[in-house]
């Protein structure tokens, strides 16, 4: 007789689990989409405390995933494309190098570095640790990008996170949520760390907001959403509205700047929040400025009676008419029957300092000029125009003093000098990409170390080998 060693034990058992398991449908991989809020949070509560036991070099493949996901050349085309064509707004070609950008230069784990002192008294070190599950609330602008900029930091820090996308974003942003949570499965990663609902809605964003297992609260949009996720009651990051003003003065490069700032303000058909909203420039150069601006896709209206119609076509009061946001320059000038030669990017006309056009956000290509005596003048006129959200602000000048007095009054949390309003964010200008810009609440470029908490663990008397 044979003798049974645990080997022959192991081989048998494992024949056994092929045999009875082979017969067994494989087990359902969630997409990540539930039908109600409670749902969706409780599976990423779930999620979450699995992730609990992922090593940091799991996290860092996770993160990888996201990337990958997002950067195929199909999905990058098609995010563009579906979003353009179920919101309305934006144009494919700025936004697939918008998706290009937070998928490339959002940083990871990499950004959880640890602080530490050691001494006489011991080690002490400060960790930096998850919240938990995280509820983000995504903008229309910008609904795949914020959803990986965010799920890349957001699972850097350990985190799961329910997103509350924007209604008239709910078709692409589902399709990314199931795409990301498919292969984040297949690398064998927990189960549900990017969820969201299949019908959004502000009652399921208030569901999130009060949810008892939501830790934290992320949101991207105007100010009303900030308002909202400041009064929860939980730690929150607002990343709110900006009306960024371009001030040029007499020393700048005009030719460089004019392109900049077409290049700027015409992006994604001016929908960041970081774009050139309004130009402030000194009498001496402005006339130069737009037929610099001109030469680079800028449509000039002049007649007055043209920039009183445009003005009752996109402005409400106090607010941006919502069907006109993130439109084309072509499709707004036809529609106040001006046909613009082939290449219009951009709209600018020449107002007054008190015109609805520089006091108002709109998030569509048409950027009024002011003129200023001189660069003081620009820079108060600035300030009052920025609202003190303390966003974006961008100055073309080589006069250091002036460049200088203008980031201290001003005080935005990006302040681009002579180069387009995207460099702030990374796109062409050095450091990483954030669409979640929280200058509300002063986080400033959001990455994983902003969706992490900061613990301290003390050693005492003890790993002091000095």
């Amino acid at each position: 007789m044979t003798d049974i060693t645990p080997e022959t034990v192991r081989k048998v058992v494992e024949e056994v689990f092929r045999e009875v398991l082979g017969n067994q449908p494989p087990a359902p991989v969630s997409d990540g989409i539930f039908p109600d809020m409670d749902s969706a949070i409780v599976a990423a509560d779930a999620a979450w405390r699995a992730y609990l036991d992922c090593s940091m070099k799991d996290r860092a493949r996770f993160v990888r995933v996201i990337r990958d996901v997002a950067l195929v050349p199909e999905h990058l085309e098609y995010m563009a494309r579906c979003a353009v064509e179920e919101t309305g707004m934006g144009n494919i070609t700025d936004k697939i190098a918008k998706n290009r950008a937070v998928a490339e230069l959002t940083p990871g784990t990499e950004d959880l570095t640890t602080e530490a002192w050691s001494g006489d008294d011991g080690l002490t070190t400060v960790e930096i640790s998850p919240f938990g599950v995280i509820g983000a609330i995504a903008p229309t602008t910008n609904p795949t990008e914020t959803i990986i900029n965010n799920g890349i930091g957001m699972l850097a820090a350990g985190n799961a996170v329910v997103f509350s996308p924007h209604p008239r974003a709910t078709k692409i942003s589902q399709w990314l949520i199931r795409e990301l949570n498919r292969a984040l499965a297949e690398a064998g990663a927990p189960p549900n760390l990017i969820v969201t609902v299949a019908e959004p809605s502000i009652e399921n964003t208030n569901a999130m907001m009060q949810h008892k297992l939501v830790r934290l609260l992320v949101a991207t949009g105007g100010p009303a959403i900030v308002k909202a996720v400041l009064s929860s009651g939980k730690k929150a990051i607002g990343a709110g509205a900006g009306n960024p003003p371009a001030v040029v003065d007499a020393t700048a490069d005009i030719e460089k700047a004019a392109r900049d700032i077409v290049n700027g303000a015409s992006f994604d058909n001016n929908l960041p929040c970081t774009a050139e909203k309004e130009v402030i420039a000194v009498e001496c150069v402005a006339d130069l400025l737009k037929f610099e601006m001109a030469k680079n896709g800028a449509y000039e209206l002049r007649d007055p009676a043209l920039i009183a119609k445009l003005e009752a076509l996109v402005v409400n009061g106090r607010h941006a008419v919502t069907d006109w946001v993130g439109k084309d320059a072509w499709r707004i000038l036809e529609a106040i029957g001006v046909v613009p030669p082939p290449g219009t990017r951009l709209i600018i006309a020449e107002v007054p300092f008190e015109h609805p056009f520089v006091r108002v956000e709109l998030m569509m290509p048409i950027l009024p000029i002011v003129r200023a005596k001189n660069v003081s003048e620009a820079i108060d006129m600035a300030v009052i125009a920025e609202h003190g959200n303390r966003h974006t602000a961008i100055m073309h000048s080589t006069d250091v003093n002036a460049l200088t007095r203008m980031a201290k009054r001003i005080q935005t949390t990006i302040f681009v000098k002579n180069g387009p309003s995207y460099a702030g964010i990374g796109i062409g200008g050095e450091g990483y990409c954030s669409f979640t810009i929280a200058g509300p609440t002063g986080e400033g470029l959001t990455s994983a170390r902003t969706f992490a908490r900061r613990r301290r663990c003390v050693l005492v008397g003890g790993l002091n080998v000095r």
